[in-house]
């Protein structure tokens, strides 16, 4: 006796839509659609704009592959083998349901996994079935790539965009397959359709063409998002420097200063006040002073490394001498900003400035790129080259194709999820400050671009002593003596831990690694009164990341506290009178957060 669901997943709608409604949703779709149709005509005024990605990558790495599999027959046979066993095992499991019976599923979503979280997608025979079916095949697909005896550049490429061609190919993307999607068609009486085919006509007018997040609402700089009191108290043509108000009446002597990445705006770490770090370490006491990139345009496409270390933190640690009297500074740095740290660092310590920073942390960093995993894709010659094409036409990378890049490396929850939010339901996201701040992406100029791509990903220079120069400085980490903190996320997929590890280890001082728990951005966002993710400590610095996890202590928790001790000095630094933005040396300019966070290019 087949199995019949106690509370039927589709139900007749109460009501069907009214004729103004369905008009109302053809007009949107019209209008969409007339949008897009101008934009293709302007953009096909530019046909000869080089891509910014190299469009025939992912033939060629399934060309290698196939051409691998001809060689290696064994290697697809056992597949086949593995996936006629899975096939078994499912067929036989939806015939025991038929029957009456609740077998155990074949295939499950991994943990994490929301695209299948619809009870319908159990519940029902059908769409359960689906489900395996697709999860069998990507899993052994995957497997396929990953034990195949192909060199490691080559499975790196294959395994990224067999990943990306599985994640598209989810029934979960569907309209006809999407029991959600199905249900919420049947409400609207097919509104939800129409609005949502609306929705993609205007994201694929948009300059990117990317799926755009709809939220409930907006956040808005300044008020609830990147609001921590402070001014401006400097700027030059790359960066304009944010002092914070203190919210104590005396702070540490020793200011603090915080170096974000180019890709994104700097206030990650200043999101809604209840998960700001800044002002989070502004309310313990500290002088906190931040750098806001500018969002350049062709007109700085000539600048290149040196002028972004000259003009940012070697600017910002003059200006902060200017504004507080004080010489040294706590220095930290997230991601690519980190590695600007350490950078500007060996520039400091090659001039024999290196008494100019006291302590630095990294957060999430890189220096030794050698094992760049699903990143390594872009690092082929063939893509560098379209970059460079494109950069040298356009003169900057654009936030936009940064984004599609970033996106695209976790593509379920940035982009799939999206899709089937706005294009087959036509319902708003909740509001996430997280995804507003990615989605408030930057650009970076052609000469920063190219020699990083070139110089610091290709050639891996920060690991040789010498091998990258500034201006004729040689850079060399090793000579560094300042304290350094290394401090990465367990759970990072832009930065791996134990690669960070490893980058940690070229400095000549004193190291001192952390290890927080959860991903790239979300583990940095972590206030200890959230009480979450935990983190381990470990005085040692053994040779492997495995013999330093092995003999770290695990402590609940935030990170924060621990590290703002290293900071001051376990309590003990000296503190002085609080510091007001434009009492001291420098003028106020403006407001923080400023304007140059404001353009969005």
């Amino acid at each position: 006796m087949a199995e019949t669901p106690t509370n039927p997943v589709f139900k007749l709608p109460e009501s069907i839509p009214s004729p103004s409604e369905i008009a109302d949703a053809w007009s949107q779709v019209v209008a969409n659609a007339i949008k897009l149709a101008g934009t293709t005509v302007e953009r096909a005024a530019d046909p000869h704009a080089p891509q910014a990605y190299d469009p025939a990558a992912p033939a060629r790495a399934f060309g290698a592959f196939a051409a691998h599999l001809f060689t290696h027959p064994h290697e697809l046979v056992r597949a086949q083998q593995k996936a006629a066993a899975d096939w078994m095992a499912l067929w036989g499991q939806a015939a025991a349901r038929a029957a009456g019976a609740k077998p155990e599923p074949v295939a499950e979503p991994q943990r994490g996994d929301r695209r299948f979280s619809d009870p319908a997608w159990s519940d029902e025979p059908v769409f359960d079935y689906l489900k395996q079916a697709y999860l069998l095949t990507a899993r052994r697909a995957m497997e396929l790539v990953e034990g195949s005896d192909l060199d490691a550049a080559t499975r790196t490429r294959v395994e990224f965009f067999t990943q990306q061609y599985l994640n598209a190919l989810s029934p979960a993307n569907f309209a006809f397959s999407n029991p959600e999607a199905i249900r919420r068609a049947i409400d609207t009486g097919s509104i939800s359709l129409l609005s949502g085919l609306a929705n993609l006509l205007a994201d694929a007018a948009e300059d990117g063409g990317l799926v755009r997040r709809r939220a409930e609402r907006e956040f808005e700089l300044g008020v609830d998002i990147a609001a921590t009191p402070g001014s401006v108290v400097f700027q030059n043509e790359l960066m304009q420097l944010i002092q914070y108000a203190p919210a104590t009446d005396e702070v540490y002597r020793r200011p603090v200063l915080y170096v974000p990445p180019l890709v994104n705006k700097y206030y990650l770490l200043d999101l809604q006040p209840k998960s700001s770090l800044i002002r989070w370490l502004v309310e313990q006491g500290h002088t906190v002073f931040v750098i806001s990139w500018v969002n350049p345009g062709p007109d700085l496409a000539d600048k290149d490394i040196e002028d972004y270390i000259a003009l940012g933190p070697v600017a910002a640690l003059d200006a902060i001498e200017r504004a507080t009297g004080e010489r040294s500074v706590d220095l930290f740095g997230f991601c690519m900003g980190g590695t600007l740290v350490g950078i500007a660092l060996a520039w400091l310590a090659a001039k024999g400035q290196g008494d100019r920073v006291a302590s630095a942390t990294t957060i999430g960093t890189l220096f030794d790129f050698s094992e760049l995993g699903t990143w390594a894709t872009f690092t082929e010659p063939e893509q560098l080259r379209a970059m460079e094409r494109h950069l040298l036409h356009k003169g900057f990378m654009a936030a936009q194709d940064l984004q599609a890049l970033f996106s695209a490396v976790r593509a379920n929850d940035l982009i799939w999820s999206s899709v089937v939010n706005h294009y087959l339901l036509d319902k708003e996201a909740p509001p996430s400050d997280i995804l507003y701040w990615f989605a408030d992406g930057a650009h970076i100029p052609r000469a920063f671009l190219l020699s990083w791509a070139h110089d610091i990903l290709r050639d891996n220079a920060l690991t040789r002593a010498g091998a990258l120069q500034l201006g004729g400085v040689p850079i060399d980490l090793g000579a560094v003596k300042t304290p350094l903190t290394a401090i990465s996320l367990k759970d990072d997929h832009v930065s791996a831990w134990n690669a960070t590890y490893e980058s940690a280890r070229l400095f000549g001082g004193p190291v001192r690694f952390l290890l927080g728990g959860s991903g790239h951005n979300a583990g940095v966002i972590n206030p200890p009164a959230a009480n979450k993710h935990g983190y381990w400590v470990n005085d040692a610095l053994p040779e492997t990341p495995e013999a330093w996890l092995e003999g770290a202590e695990k402590r609940d928790g935030s990170w924060w506290p621990y590290w703002q001790g290293l900071l001051s000095e376990g309590g003990k630094g000296e503190k002085v009178p609080a510091r007001v933005p434009g009492a001291g040396g420098l003028k106020a300019i403006e407001p923080a957060p400023g304007s140059y966070v404001r353009n969005r290019g």
